[in-house]
Formats: structure tokens, C-alpha cells, sequence
């Protein structure tokens, strides 16, 4: 993918249309209209590289005759032809063997933008309440992503029907001198047939992908926690040139509860018992997520102990084994509104008169 191609333009473009299709990727791939998003990145380097070359007279003549560098095909060889002392060549004065022989011994490189790019990740989030994160739902979200353009199916570029190559004037080759000395290599635009058989695609203005909404269904596992990130794979944005695409991170974001307090697989819950019951035992209804179970509260049970239910807390999202209920009691004394209630109180009083606050020393 040359420069032209990279800017969707004809290799006659003005300078005018050079910095049309500037503009007009710019506020396409731009860094900041695109934040964490690598491949547009890339892409926008591209694009200055691209525009700084071809907005500037004179390194674009130097590219359109010497190209960004010298081999890319393996048969885009260099040949020295013999010497000219006809004319000098155009804008080449060397006086110094490493200037005469500057393009014959340039090191050669990968075209750029050629190698495939893996797509970059996208993330999201997915509210639930809490009873929607013990039994596990399924979501349709709806996803902005960069695709695989349909017309191109990625490369960038599109066949087309065959013409003159514009680079080398239908010659296959590029000509050139250094003082007196003249060399010719291939032309890499053409790839020294002389015909132009590819352009930039337009579709996609030679980026290789297209962006468009897409609904994609989220399916939660049943105990998923707060913060719990999904992965949903190769749904982020599309590879470039055969990369593979990224992945949707789905951040989960769970509601509290009024009852239930989470921790870990296990689900703490804090119930209110009556005096009696803690002083003679019972046994007491008690919500879980799962639906109401009986708890045996044992005699003489204080306030702030905890009590166990084993497999009434959340289903673990790994191996749906679920957690315990864990019960905190907390106990209620009773409003004595009467004489009688609190005549007796005050026989329970006497009766068990242990100090309690014997510990504190005072």
C-alpha cells in the first residue's frame, strides 16, 4: 500500500485533493476521536506520513521517482545503465561516493502498512440487579465496531481495470542519474508490468474496515460478581489486512441489596430475633436467594453470632457450586408497654442476676 493508496487518491491528485482526503481521514482516525484504539492509530501515522509527503513538491517528486524505498518485491533490483554526460540529473549534485551511491546501497524495507494488524479490544458495561446476577441473564447490547470492509474484504484496495501505470508512464521501470551515472529499478507501483491494476478503495478509504452498529448478546453465568469482566470473543473491532480481531469486555456492574450483603460465594444476612427466642431456642423463617428457608437458632444464642445455612448463598460462576448463608443475629428486646411485662422482666432480673459487665474491671 503506497501513499496513494493510503490518502484514496489518484496519483495526479492536486495538491488541493491531497489535503481534501487529509481532512477527511483525519476526522476519521483521528487519536482523539478514537481513544485507546491502536489500529486507528497506525493508521492515522499513515495518514501524516502519507500527507507530508505529497503536499511537499519536492519529497513528493522524489517518491513518485525513487518510491519510499528501494526493493519491497523481491524483483525491484536496482541496475546501473552507464553513464550520461548529456544532462545533469534533476536536483542530484553528489560529490561524495555515499551520495552517488545513496539509493543503490539503501538498506530495503517492508512497505508500510503491509503486515497484518491484530483489531483492537473494545470494552463496555452491563448493569444488573442482584437477583439478575444470581440466576444468570442474557443481554443484547448494541456495539459501535469497526468491521471488515465488504468491498475490499480488507486489503485497502480494489482491482481495477487495467490502465497505464502513472508512476512510470506504462514503462515498468523507473529511470534516474546520480551526476552522470544512470540507474533504473522497478517500478514497485506497478510491479513492473506497466499497468495500473489496483486503486485504493474508497469504501473504506483505504483503511480495510468499515464502522457500523451491531447488536451483540451477552450471556451472564449465574453468581457473576460485581466488577466481573466478560470476554466475548472477536466481537471488538476488526484486524487490518487478515489480523485477527479484538475481543468485547463486558465490565459488570451488580446492584446492591436491601437484604443481602455479598461475599465472595457466600451471602451475609443480617436477621432480627426476639429474646425469647435466642434465650430458648427456635426455629425461624429466614429469606435466601434462593427462596425462604428454616434456620434453627440454638438456646442461648447472643447477639452477633452467626449462624450457617451450607448451600443457600450464590452459585459460584466457575463450577455453579453455591456458597452458605451466612445469618448475623441481632437481637430485639420487646417494648414492655405494660406493668405486667415489666414486672416480669424485672423476676428475670432476680432470678439471673449475673453481672454481665464483670470483664471491664469496674
Amino acid at each position: 500500500m503506497d501513499f496513494y493508496l493510503i490518502l484514496g487518491i489518484e496519483r495526479r491528485a492536486t495538491p488541493a485533493d491531497v489535503k481534501r482526503a487529509y481532512r477527511r481521514l483525519a476526522r476519521k482516525f483521528h487519536p482523539d476521536i478514537n481513544p485507546g484504539d491502536q489500529a486507528a492509530e497506525t493508521h492515522f501515522r499513515q495518514i501524516v506520513a502519507a500527507y507530508e509527503t505529497l503536499i511537499d513538491p519536492d519529497r513528493r517528486r522524489q517518491y513518485d521517482t525513487y518510491g519510499l524505498e528501494v526493493g519491497g518485491p523481491a524483483d525491484a533490483r536496482i541496475e546501473f545503465e552507464g553513464f550520461d554526460f548529456s544532462r545533469a540529473a534533476e536536483g542530484t549534485r553528489a560529490s561524495t561516493f555515499s551520495e552517488i551511491f545513496s539509493d543503490v546501497f539503501r538498506q530495503p524495507g517492508g512497505r508500510p502498512g503491509s503486515a497484518a494488524e491484530p483489531g483492537a479490544d473494545l470494552h463496555g458495561t452491563l448493569t444488573l440487579a442482584f437477583e439478575e446476577a444470581m440466576t444468570g441473564v442474557e443481554r443484547t447490547l448494541t456495539i459501535t465496531r469497526q468491521t471488515t470492509c465488504p468491498e475490499c474484504h480488507g486489503a485497502g484496495e480494489v482491482r481495477t481495470a487495467e490502465g497505464r501505470c502513472l508512476t512510470c508512464q506504462g514503462e515498468g521501470a523507473l529511470r534516474w542519474a546520480r551526476g552522470h551515472m544512470v540507474f533504473t529499478r522497478t517500478c514497485t507501483a506497478c510491479g513492473g508490468t506497466g499497468l495500473q491494476q489496483m486503486q485504493g478503495c474508497r469504501a473504506c478509504g483505504t483503511a480495510g474496515v468499515t464502522t457500523r452498529a451491531e447488536s451483540v448478546t451477552v450471556r451472564t453465568p449465574a453468581g457473576v460478581s460485581d466488577l466481573a469482566r466478560i470476554r466475548v470473543p472477536e466481537k471488538g473491532h476488526a484486524g487490518r489486512r487478515g489480523g485477527r480481531p479484538g475481543d468485547l469486555y463486558i465490565t459488570v456492574h451488580v446492584q446492591p441489596h436491601a437484604l443481602f450483603e455479598r461475599d465472595g460465594d457466600d451471602i451475609r444476612l443480617v436477621v432480627p430475633v426476639a429474646v425469647h427466642e435466642a434465650a430458648l431456642g427456635a426455629k425461624i423463617q429466614v429469606p435466601t436467594p434462593s427462596g425462604a428457608a428454616r434456620l434453627r437458632v440454638p438456646p442461648g444464642t447472643q447477639s452477633g453470632q452467626r449462624l450457617r445455612l451450607r448451600g443457600r448463598g450464590a452459585p459460584s460462576p466457575r463450577d455453579g457450586k453455591p456458597g452458605d448463608l451466612v445469618v448475623e443475629v441481632r437481637l430485639v428486646l420487646p417494648r414492655l408497654i405494660d406493668e405486667r411485662s415489666k414486672e416480669l422482666m424485672r423476676e428475670f432480673g432476680r432470678i439471673n442476676g449475673e453481672n454481665v459487665r464483670k470483664d471491664l474491671g469496674v
